[in-house]
């Protein structure tokens, strides 16, 4: 059941709050897009685990205020505004695809109260030296990021056009995803359950329209508004290695920049694997001290 924090600018953030509520914190960022309906560990496995998790949406999908503008250091000061209304002072941070910066933004500008970041399947920055950063991304992606790099009215009304279509009929995005999909996708998609969470994501992210998609676009291909060394909480990255949609070589350019990040390249894994290892990453995640590890 969604729930909703109102801020003191006027903004709403929408959220869901699952698990044990005397459990680990753990937050959730969605990928793009997304909300906060998206895949997760079912309640009664979080409970097992003794975590709370707190999926939320970022600004512009479901039914979250719009925030013109906002950066991806933006999530860091909403996931600190919702910490603070559910009296966490300490929580780790855990990000699928698009929401992998956001809760690397949020371990690096919340240092004294991250424990531990995960990010799985994420991007790099889109200015990564180095980084062939299109390189072996499916073809609909590296139209959509060309265009954005160009031209913010253009990939704006596009994404607006495909909404439509989406809100419509939910199903139309993840048929159009399925035909770029990679066979080890295809047979995570292809199950019943996974299915149908990922087609209430997509109502549920969408249904207010493309504004959060739109934002999310621009958000991630400019200036991120953090530093990898300023991460001071463990990290860990994983990345199934026939990932297509946020190939593989982006996380590995992570890898080389955050202090201390452990890595994780699963062979014959790809981009929606990331629903499967879940889980086991909310697990490593919950099981900390409260204590963010001291500066180097």
């Amino acid at each position: 059941m969604s729930e909703v924090l109102e801020l003191p600018g006027g903004r709403r953030i929408f959220y869901a709050d699952s698990g044990k509520r005397d459990g680990r914190p753990v937050f959730l960022h969605h990928g793009t897009p997304g909300s906060a309906a998206g895949p997760k560990p079912r309640d009664s496995i979080l409970y097992r685990h003794g975590v709370r998790l707190i999926a939320y949406c970022r600004p512009g999908y479901g039914g979250s205020s719009r925030h013109p503008g906002r950066t991806v250091a933006d999530a860091a000061g909403d996931v600190a505004a919702l910490a603070d209304a559910l009296g966490l002072d300490t929580f780790a941070v855990l990000g699928r695809s698009g929401g992998g910066p956001h809760a690397l933004a949020c371990a690096a500008l919340l240092p004294d109260r991250v424990t531990r970041v995960a990010a799985l399947v994420s991007v790099a920055p889109f200015d990564a030296v180095g980084l062939d950063w299109l390189g072996d991304m499916v073809p609909s992606n590296q139209r959509a990021w060309r265009t954005a790099a160009v031209d913010d009215d253009l990939v704006a009304e596009q994404l607006r056009l495909r909404v439509n279509r989406i809100r419509e009929d939910p199903a139309h995005l993840l048929r159009q995803l399925r035909s770029e999909m990679p066979p080890a996708d295809l047979d995570v998609v292809g199950d019943v359950a996974i299915e149908r969470l990922l087609l209430t994501t997509y109502a549920s992210a969408l249904g207010d329209g493309p504004d959060g998609w739109i934002d999310d676009l621009v958000a991630l291909r400019i200036d991120w508004g953090f530093r990898f060394e300023h991460i001071r909480a463990p990290v860990r990255l994983w990345h199934g290695a026939e990932d297509r949609f946020s190939p593989v070589s982006h996380t590995r350019w992570l890898a080389d920049r955050i202090p201390g990040a452990q890595l994780e390249v699963e062979p014959g894994a790809a981009h929606f694997g990331a629903l499967l290892v879940m889980p086991q990453i909310i697990r490593w995640l919950a099981d900390s001290d409260d204590t963010p590890r001291a500066a180097a």
